[in-house]
């Protein structure tokens, strides 16, 4: 049974208005089966869509970025559970700490290397591998 959900997705609007719509409904859809929100923890695109969906519908978000977004603006303060990370590696390790599953949403090069390396890890099953931060993935 999947009780988190890890959404990977762009910082963007994009170049049409029904990813924004399709990231909100995923959300509402995630807080209506009591679906954890498990995302990179910003404000904007469709990570803030998709967090907004959850939130505006009774449901829980906790979002992870990195010391470097965070810097820039770019966390939303708004969640019920944000983690400040140093850096992207330890921000993909924590998403699937606290993740059953995943899933993207259209995004730039950064989801489709996020959603690659998660799969990839599970592939080879480096997912149950304790790793250094003390995280068992």
């Amino acid at each position: 049974m999947i009780n988190s959900l890890a959404v990977y997705c762009g910082a963007r609007d994009g170049n049409d208005q029904k990813y924004l719509t399709a990231a909100q409904q995923l959300g509402e859809w995630m807080a209506a089966h009591q679906i954890d929100l498990v995302y990179g923890g910003g404000q904007f695109g469709l990570m803030g869509a998709v967090a907004n969906g959850v939130l505006d519908n009774g449901g829980t978000v906790h979002g992870i970025i990195t010391e470097t977004l965070a810097s820039r603006g770019a966390a939303y303060k708004k969640i019920q559970d944000l983690k400040i990370v140093p850096d992207m590696d330890h921000r993909k390790e924590k998403m699937m700490a606290m993740a059953d599953g995943m899933l993207a949403l259209p995004g730039g090069i950064g989801t489709l290397e996020e959603i690659s390396q998660a799969a990839s890890w599970i592939t080879i099953g480096e997912n149950l591998v304790q790793y250094p931060l003390g995280l068992t993935l």
